[in-house]
């Protein structure tokens, strides 16, 4: 399978001028990290899919190589280690598929065990091979354990049965039934036993083609391609809906707390291949998982709490409001002040709706538990509000499309601009909606980021990209208008630029620090 396709593809989607930017210093130093490449299994050869090419175009710190596959390339790459087992150990292909399934495909370890005792691994594979029972014969004498139906009982008095090497002989219509239900309401395909209690003799593919129906048997091979991308550690199936095809990366679990493997897939979907989930640079793995549940779990009823509750200005104590007034007494303490801006309500008198103070919070520690658990709350909110802001902000961003369409037509008919040249519009829109998803993720990562100088860099960085988005976004809301085409051109292109450099900046200090240790974390994980 690695001769289908000799390179990888690598996510270009930050410019070259990037690398110019000396104030940061990103020196991809290519010499230097062949030890660590090594080390993050980006060189680790797999048999059936060849390692990442040395020489492939250099790489910025945040990315990865990867590469997609489709069904006919896995299967092709599955015959590939088969035929080597087949021929290693002079048995059918069959059995060496059955063996190498039973292994999870680790070659090695097959070879290791098989050399040490090849019937004791036979056995424990569910493979015997006795010439002495063929497979399918029609017999006359011969009645069915599982259905009683005799020979007697079909025209010309032979029935049709099958059995395995162990000789436990049916009829071929209890098989089928067996495979049948195995395969389509079970979803088993590398393990489908003799119909013998307790006999474990795999039924092999070639048995179960010659028995189903051809589209139970469409659906085996298709649970077997499975089997095979599920037990590898280099390969997943992309998890956009109806794509058939998965995606090959050497980064290895161990690694997911030091690099951020998103990719994407032949089919334009972007995903973590660490976790499975949708992308979510520049936090790692166990960061975003840490985050994915607190939100899951505090997010209701944090959201219930800051718009249903304050805490009393002069005793901290909670209080929810249950009227339409914003007079509002403490119970506790009997103090009244104003549900808007928190102020006395003494000040308000009869013009309450004019208050349009913020009043910021002093620094002052937590007086008790109960007002360190709102400061908690906060902080979170923080966070949260502004993550959630991004992600609903992309969604909008991805209305834009529909209207860019519009936007490109009329500058088209309104200028001598061709289709392709109007293409930095939506050139802009996908930009705008990946950077988005980034900086969703940024407030994921601060949140649990330790407070400290590199914390700062991290979001100055943020800071920095945050302002470049909403400059683009500003821009992309504009009408246009005929005399001012050249002027929106030339300014959205340099946006974009400048907007995907930041977002490469982000991404390759954050990674950079991974590797370096840079980053201290509030949470264990």
């Amino acid at each position: 399978m690695s001769d289908l396709s000799d390179e990888y593809l690598i996510d270009d989607d930050v410019e070259d001028t990037m690398d110019e930017d000396s104030t940061y210093g990103y020196d991809d130093a290519a010499d230097s990290q062949d030890e660590e490449d090594e080390e993050l299994g980006f060189g680790v050869a797999d048999d059936a899919f060849a390692a990442p090419d040395p020489a492939s175009e250099r790489m910025k710190s945040f990315q990865i190589e990867y590469k997609s596959h489709s069904v006919a390339s896995i299967e092709e790459a599955q015959q590939k280690e088969v035929d080597q087992i087949a021929s290693m150990f002079v048995i059918k292909e069959t059995d060496a598929a059955i063996l190498l399934r039973h292994f999870g495909w680790n070659k090695e370890r097959l070879i290791e065990r098989y050399m040490e005792s090849g019937e004791k691994v036979n056995l424990e594979a569910g493979v015997v091979e006795d010439s002495s029972h063929p497979k399918l014969r029609k017999l006359g004498d011969f009645t069915c354990e599982v259905c009683y139906t005799s020979s007697d009982d079909v025209p010309g008095g032979k029935m049709e049965t099958l059995a395995l090497g162990c000789g436990h002989r049916y009829c071929r219509d209890c098989y089928q039934q067996y495979l049948e239900q195995k395969i389509t309401s079970e979803g088993e395909s590398r393990r489908v036993q003799c119909m013998r209690e307790k006999c474990n003799l795999v039924v092999d593919e070639r048995t179960v083609g010659l028995v189903v129906a051809p589209n139970v048997f469409e659906r085996y091979k298709i649970l077997l391609n499975r089997t095979y991308v599920d037990d590898s550690n280099i390969l997943r199936w992309c998890p956009a809906p109806n794509c058939e095809l998965a995606v090959e990366c050497h980064v290895s679990n161990k690694m997911l707390n030091k690099i951020v493997p998103s990719v994407a897939c032949d089919c334009g979907h972007l995903f973590c291949f660490g976790c499975g989930n949708a992308a979510h640079a520049p936090a790692i793995c166990p960061i975003a998982k840490l985050w994915v549940k607190k939100c899951a779990d505090d997010s209701e009823t944090a959201n219930w709490i800051s718009a249903n509750t304050k805490e009393c200005p002069k005793c901290t104590s909670t209080i929810e409001k249950n009227g339409g007034c914003n007079h509002m007494t403490c119970r506790k303490c009997k103090y009244e002040w104003c549900w808007i801006c928190a102020g006395p309500w003494t000040e308000h008198g009869n013009s309450w709706y004019n208050c349009n103070r913020f009043d910021e919070k002093s620094g002052s520690e937590a007086r008790d538990s109960q007002a360190k658990s709102r400061a908690s709350l906060e902080r979170y909110l923080h966070y949260f509000n502004r993550f959630a802001n991004h992600e609903q902000s992309a969604k909008l961003d991805r209305d834009l499309y529909g209207r860019t369409e519009k936007k490109m037509e009329e500058m088209q008919l309104s200028t001598e601009l061709t289709w392709i040249e109007v293409q930095f519009l939506k050139k802009a829109v996908d930009t705008l909606t990946e950077c988005r998803m980034t900086l969703k993720w940024t407030y994921c990562m601060a949140y649990y980021l330790a407070r400290d100088n590199m914390t700062e860099l991290f979001e100055d960085n943020q800071r920095d990209l945050e302002k470049a988005v909403e400059d683009l976004s500003e821009q992309l809301e504009k009408p246009i208008e005929p005399k001012t085409i050249p002027e929106l051109r030339q300014k959205v292109t340099d946006l974009t630029v400048y907007v995907q450099k930041r977002r490469g900046i982000l991404l390759s200090d954050t990674a950079e620090g991974f590797q370096e240790d840079r980053w201290q974390w509030n949470v264990e994980f």
